[in-house]
């Protein structure tokens, strides 16, 4: 049997990092020189749209974003795999302050030679992710 993909691995690691809210974690993953674009272009988190480049700026990502979450959820419908990424299709859920959000998109995370986040790659739409804002039940705030 043939060994798991990295880029696979990677990603599975940092979602479950990023759901369990362990920051260090998280961080470990990505290469020095790693960049986090979430989403692509410019948005809130990245007005200029160049993404966040080196852990420290992906640190500073992860206060902004992850860390001002209640709960967050990745379901992933497919996930294919190419060269030394792979794409995560499907939707994070994220409930915060008391409401639920589900962005659908597709995530590309490509990995370096040591298996690490080299680059993530979100790519969803802000105003489709807020119409879906909806208020938190009790079952999603488990």
């Amino acid at each position: 049997m043939s060994e798991e993909h990295p880029a696979r691995v990677a990603a599975r690691a940092s979602q479950a990092a990023a759901s369990g809210k362990r920051k260090d974690e998280w961080l470990a993953l990505f290469a020095e020189n790693g960049v986090v674009e979430d989403p692509v272009g410019p948005s809130g988190f990245d007005p200029e749209g160049k993404g966040h480049h080196g852990r420290e700026a992906i640190s500073r990502f992860y206060d902004m974003t992850i860390a001002n979450t209640d709960k967050l959820e990745f379901l992933v419908d497919d996930v294919l795999v190419c060269g030394d990424e792979c794409v995560n299709i499907g939707t994070i859920r994220t409930t915060l302050g008391g409401n639920v959000i589900d962005a659908e998109g597709v995530f590309v995370y490509r990995v370096d030679d040591a298996g690490r986040i080299a680059s993530l790659r979100a790519f969803w739409e802000v105003e489709r992710a807020m119409a879906t804002v909806r208020p938190a039940t009790e079952e999603a705030r488990g």
